[in-house]
């Protein structure tokens, strides 16, 4: 366990809107995470390799330990962001959370369906960000040692 205290998760956090991506931010850096934070799911998936043709090249030699993205973003959603991240081979373990300001049932089912570790409701609050840990790739590895 001394282990899992030491090490620093990485966190991608992706949302459009400038006020709740610093708040997401300034959540996760006191919760002790490493963050990564961009405004778009291109800005995303290019931080993830996956707008390049070489998938070898993905993380900038950063290793993501998990995704948060918001769901309504113009062009692409979370949801979109979701997808490509669980199609693609090298990424797919990478946990993805999804939050959203609207409680809209169909939509959390469907982001739970394909795969999403949690949804939650905006705004984003440090009990929500505690809930993240148990999720973080990695973490489970670095427990059972």
């Amino acid at each position: 366990m001394v282990l899992a205290a030491e090490t620093q998760f990485h966190v991608l956090a992706v949302d459009d809107s400038l006020i709740d991506r610093k708040l997401i931010e300034k959540l996760l850096k006191t919760s002790s995470f490493q963050v990564t934070a961009v405004d778009s799911v291109s800005k995303a998936l290019e931080f993830l390799g996956l707008q390049e043709a070489e998938e070898n090249n993905h993380h900038q030699g950063m290793e993501v330990n998990l995704i948060i993205t918001d769901y309504s973003m113009p062009g692409m959603t979370g949801y979109d962001l979701l997808r490509k991240i669980k199609g693609s081979s090298s990424l797919k373990d990478i946990p993805v959370v999804i939050m959203s300001s609207e409680n809209i049932p169909s939509r959390i089912s469907r982001c739970l369906e394909e795969g999403a570790e949690d949804f939650l409701l905006k705004p984003v609050q440090l009990s929500d960000v505690s809930k993240l840990r148990p999720h973080l790739l990695g973490s489970r590895t670095l427990l059972e040692i």
